[in-house]
């Protein structure tokens, strides 16, 4: 379990950015793995989800998962589909109390946010996809003009295991020849590119206060899962970690 020292200091949010341990999956899942979109077993999921609602102390009932895409999607929730089983997108936004929101990753980022003065929290899953496509502005734009939001980065695949073609740099040069600096050089056909910073940036730009979970999800093989490590594993599958957020009822505070 991390934290994020800014996030930490707010008394009406609760947060968490959870590791692969503690759960109840085991092989390739082992063992809190929370990828519903995995091929592990569903009873497990479920328990796993169970532990991680127990270690937060809010009713499983009351934490909202995303059917995530890569897309630049952002659902807010409100009294209207607080109920929804199925929400199709990569960033959720509330200002509910009582509800917590959770992303699920192996190698992609997880975005954790807060916004002091109007009490909304929100969730991004931003893989070089969701971020190239403006996942995370367009989860800005769901925050009101007058927002003071803070925000943490989770642990992510780092730049010296980030090996990409040149077709991958190629599509970030076209959008923005300034994009450069988010890749070094391997060698004439690879590059290694910085999806933290590229993230970090944009968050920075958006005037977000911001801090890290700094973790390479592929190196650090006892901690995290990682869709790039086994797919150079040739395993069939891999393990979702989740990391969640809470907004509690203001009354009890």
């Amino acid at each position: 379990m991390f934290f994020s020292k800014k996030l930490k200091k707010f008394k009406h949010v609760k947060h968490c950015f959870f590791s692969k341990k503690g759960g109840f999956s085991s092989g390739i899942y082992r063992s809190l793995n929370c990828g519903r979109g995995s091929k592990d077993s569903k009873k497990k999921i479920r328990k796993n989800l169970q532990v991680v609602c127990g270690k937060m102390k809010i009713n499983r009932k009351n934490l909202l998962l995303m059917h995530q895409t890569h897309s630049n999607k952002v659902i807010v929730i409100n009294k209207k589909n607080r109920n929804s089983k199925n929400f199709k997108s990569d960033a959720l936004v509330t200002g509910l109390e009582n509800l917590a929101l959770g992303v699920v990753t192996a190698d992609c980022v997880p975005i954790l946010l807060y916004d002091v003065k109007n009490k909304v929290i929100g969730c991004i899953h931003a893989g070089w996809r969701g971020a190239i496509n403006k996942i995370i502005e367009n989860t800005l734009k769901q925050f009101k003009p007058n927002s003071e939001i803070y925000a943490c980065v989770g642990p992510c695949i780092g730049k010296k295991s980030y090996e990409v073609n040149m077709k991958f740099y190629k599509n970030f040069i076209v959008k923005s020849n300034k994009n450069k600096i988010y890749f070094s050089k391997k060698n004439k056909e690879k590059k290694f590119f910085n999806l933290r910073k590229f993230v970090s940036d944009k968050l920075v730009s958006l005037k977000v206060n911001l801090d890290h979970i700094n973790f390479d999800t592929f190196s650090e093989k006892s901690k995290f899962f990682s869709y790039r490590r086994s797919f150079k594993l040739k395993e069939k599958d891999y393990g979702r970690c989740i990391s969640v957020i809470y907004l509690s009822k203001f009354s009890q505070n």
